[in-house]
C-alpha cells in the first residue's frame, strides 16, 4: 500500500482532488472522498462536476441508493461502499482505518501548513508500519514534485 502526503500551498484541496481522481479513475480504479466538513463536501461535489469539461468526473455524495455504483464518492467515514482503490484524505485529517484491511492501494492525505504537526505525526505512524510505501509531494513553481 502506497500512502502519499501532499502539502497544499498554491491550489486548494478542491483542484487536487480533482487532479488526483482524473489519475485514478484513468488507472482503472475508484476513489473515496473523504471530508469532515460538509462545506468543503459540497465544494469537492461542484468542482467535480464544473473543473474540466473535457474530463467529466462522475461522482456522487455517500447516502445515495446508488453509491455502490459511483466512480467517485465523497463521504465523511472512510466505509466504501464503491470498492475504491483509492482514499483521498482531503480534509487533511489524517485516518489510520484506511490502513486498515487492505481496503485501498493508495491512501493520499492532503494538508496545508495548519496541518503540517498532524501530517508530521501521521508521516512517523505509516513509517512504523511494515508493508507501507509513503511519499511526500509539494508545489515548486506550480508542479507537483516529490521531494520524499
Amino acid at each position: 500500500m502506497k500512502v502519499d502526503f501532499w502539502l497544499l500551498s498554491r491550489d486548494p484541496a478542491e483542484r487536487v482532488v480533482a487532479m488526483i481522481a482524473e489519475r485514478v479513475l484513468g488507472d482503472g480504479g475508484r476513489v473515496l472522498v473523504v471530508s469532515d466538513d460538509a462545506a468543503q463536501r459540497e465544494a469537492l461535489d461542484a468542482a467535480l462536476w464544473e473543473g474540466k469539461p473535457e474530463a467529466f468526473l462522475a461522482h456522487g455524495t455517500a447516502g445515495g441508493e446508488h453509491d455502490a455504483r459511483q466512480p467517485i464518492l465523497i463521504s465523511d467515514a472512510c466505509a466504501t461502499p464503491n470498492t475504491a482503490s483509492a482514499c483521498i484524505l482531503a480534509d487533511g485529517k489524517w485516518r489510520a482505518e484506511t490502513l486498515e484491511g487492505g481496503a485501498f492501494e493508495r491512501v493520499f492525505l492532503l494538508f496545508d501548513d495548519s496541518g503540517r504537526d498532524a501530517a508530521r505525526t501521521a508521516w512517523r505512524e505509516v513509517s512504523a508500519r511494515e508493508g507501507l510505501e509513503r511519499s511526500f509531494y509539494e508545489q515548486r513553481e506550480g508542479r507537483w514534485v516529490k521531494v520524499a
